[in-house]
This record gives structure tokens, sequence and C-alpha cells, in this order.
């Protein structure tokens, strides 16, 4: 068996995504936080993320967010308008750009203020891929320009850093019904979700999404208070006992 444990050897636990919906459906009725709340925290942490792989030049490399029409992609549009508030050279490139639910269009359109660029797959190579396409939400083979986009995030020779779930990856059984995402770095959020002991998923870090400890409660999981440690990031390694 599989678990995770931080870098000192703390194990965290590790959720379904059924359980994972849970939770968030728990937050989101009692606006602890809200939504967007959380949607900010992991797109602040992703964008961080980036930035922390390129280096200290990553204003000269250029960065491609891919997103969806879900909470996963406003939290990638979120990223992409971090990174360009900051100097960054990114392009927004969106799965189905007619079909963004009302927070996601919102952070769409905060996004569209900056000097933050969309653009079409294929028109440009990037130095770095953030996929935030999919998420825990996956329950078929990807399809139509969802899946077009995955195949190209495949092809394209940069590496991927994706958003909670490698897009194309089943969040708990870690099977791939479709077109997959290889991801060098995951980055999920709140808690690490079964599917990630997948090789697909890459190095794996936890981001604190803000949840407080109740909400866990709530829904049947124990978390430790300490496990963030006062940081918005923690290093996850995949353990077998």
């Amino acid at each position: 068996m599989t678990i995770f444990v931080t870098d000192d050897g703390r194990p965290v636990p590790v959720v379904t995504a059924a359980t994972m919906r849970e939770i968030d459906r728990i937050a989101i009725a009692d606006q602890t936080p809200t939504l967007s709340q959380m949607m900010e925290n992991a797109g602040r942490s992703l964008a961080l993320a980036a930035i922390d792989h390129l280096g200290p030049g990553w204003r000269e490399r250029s960065v491609a967010v891919c997103a969806g029409g879900g909470g996963n992609g406003g939290g990638g549009i979120c990223a992409a308008r971090h990174l360009a508030n900051h100097g960054g050279d990114v392009v927004l490139v969106l799965s189905e750009s007619a079909r963004l639910s009302s927070v996601t269009e919102q952070q769409l359109g905060i996004y569209l203020k900056t000097p933050g660029r969309v653009d079409h797959r294929g028109s440009f190579d990037p130095d770095l891929i953030l996929d935030a396409v999919i998420g825990y939400g996956l329950t078929d083979a990807p399809r139509g320009p969802t899946r077009e986009l995955i195949a190209w995030m495949t092809e394209v020779p940069a590496p991927v850093i994706s958003l909670d779930v490698p897009s194309g990856l089943d969040a708990t059984t870690g099977d791939t019904p479709g077109d997959a995402v290889q991801a060098v770095t995951t980055l999920t959020l709140a808690l690490p979700k079964t599917g990630l002991v997948s090789p697909l998923a890459g190095d794996l870090w936890l981001a604190d999404l803000g949840i407080p400890s109740e909400v866990y409660a709530t829904a049947g999981v124990q978390l430790s208070r300490a496990v963030f440690e006062g940081r918005h990031r923690i290093h996850l390694v995949r353990q077998t006992t």
C-alpha cells in the first residue's frame, strides 16, 4: 500500500474524488472558505510553483496556462493573472471558452485586464505548461476540445505542472480512460488524492486552500493542524508500506 508523507515523515490523509467533492461542498455551503477564496489560494500557489520551477530568470521564459471551464480551470486562470501581474510572459489557452462556470468566467474577466494574452494551442512553443484543464472531476475519457488540448500538452516539448490532478488521470483510481497528461510536478489541493500514486503525477506537492479542520472533520477526515506548519505548500513523498 502507498501512503503520502511529508519530507520529515509525517503521514498526510488521502482522499478519493468523492470525499474531496464532499469537503468542497461543505466548505462552499458554509462559505468557510468561499469558492472564490479557495480558487485564489490555488492559483497563487500554482503561480509560485511555476516561478520556483523556472528560477530567477522566469520572466524571460514563456508560460502556457491551459485551463478548462470548471473550478480547476478557474485556479489556472488565477495563476495566469498572478504571473502576468508580476511581469511574466503568459499565454492562456482555454479548452472551451464558451462553457465556463460563473466563477471561472469571473476569473477570466479579471485576467483580461492584465498584460497576459489569450491564444490557441499550436501557435507557440512555451517553456512551461500549467495544466488546469480537468482536476479531480474526471468521469470518462476526455473528448472534443478537452481531449485535443490534453493531446497538445503531451506533444509539446515543455515540462508540465498539473493543478490538483494531471488532466485525464482518475483522481481516485489512478487509471487513464483516455488521453492524459504526464506531469513533472503535480500541485494537489487541500489533500492528496488516492490516484496520485500514478507516475503520471510526477513530483508531488500539496497546497493549502485555507479549509478549516472542522470542515474536514465534518466530512469524516481527521487532519492535523500541523500539516502545513505555516507554509502554503509542502512537498509529499510516496511511501510503500
